[in-house]
């Protein structure tokens, strides 16, 4: 029996091409909420910028990849910082060797280094406006969640040398999400577990993008989006259809919840 539901937002509940979740998810998502299943958000987004869920309401929230989560909407259960000589030595790359831009994420603020067309484009695309700047000895001394750095698949080998202590995630191709290792979505799955006090066999989760496969394999049952790239699919035990033709609904009624 399902007790619990995680969804990824972009490119999952959300379309890329609306920035609407399809009213088909919406009406689902009220209806499982109805029968006490809980649902929760897990999302690579700090919790100020999820603005595309209108007023839907969430049991919880994995945030910035499992580094962060809230039961609600304010009680904090689990949250894991990137260690400190790790950022350090990411910041001394920047300045020494190559340049690259990089949203710098704390608790409760989120500002760049500098921006780029990459950067000017992917807000763009989340409909979020754009963070303030600061000089990159700031966070020197600044409790860091999550380094969305912009560097290319080609690059990633060489930054990540630079942090031991991290792994890097893609949810979208001009950018990665950087994190403490070991955390990831399904460690967040593991928070509400633990929380609530239901077995990892009675959750489900919803995603499509790189930063979902761990939580895909994790959870009890896993569903990629049929728009989801076949690494995602091939972590999944059900691949529904794609969020813009309603591919919560048909999975949550082939699974009979809904």
């Amino acid at each position: 029996m399902v007790k619990a539901i995680f969804f990824d937002i972009d490119g999952t509940l959300v379309s890329f091409k609306t920035h609407r979740i399809p009213d088909s998810a919406r009406k689902s998502i009220e209806m499982i909420r109805n029968k006490g299943i809980k649902v929760f958000i897990a999302t690579g987004r700090h919790f100020s910028v999820i603005n595309n869920l209108d007023d839907m309401e969430f049991d919880g929230y994995i945030t910035m990849n499992g580094c962060y989560c809230l039961q609600g909407n304010d009680n904090v259960i689990f949250k894991k910082s990137i260690d400190q000589a790790d950022v350090n030595s990411f910041i001394d790359y920047i300045q020494q060797k190559r340049e690259l831009p990089c949203l710098f994420v704390e608790e409760h603020r989120l500002s760049f280094n500098y921006i780029d067309e990459d950067v000017k484009f992917l807000m763009s695309l989340l409909k979020q406006e754009m963070p303030q700047i600061n000089d990159l000895d700031y966070y020197r001394d600044k409790e860091l969640f999550q380094l969305t750095a912009f560097f290319k698949d080609s690059q990633e080998e060489e930054v990540m040398s630079l942090l031991p202590n991290c792994s890097a995630m893609r949810w979208y191709p001009t950018f990665a999400d950087v994190i403490a290792k070991g955390v990831d979505k399904g460690v967040g799955i593991d928070q509400f577990c633990n929380y609530y006090g239901f077995s990892l066999e009675e959750t489900m989760a919803f995603g499509d993008g790189g930063n979902d496969i761990e939580m895909l394999r994790h959870a009890g049952i896993g569903v990629a989006m049929g728009n989801a790239k076949e690494e995602i699919k091939q972590a999944a035990d059900y691949v529904t259809d794609t969020v813009d033709d309603d591919g919560v609904l048909k999975a949550l009624q082939h699974f009979g919840l809904v």
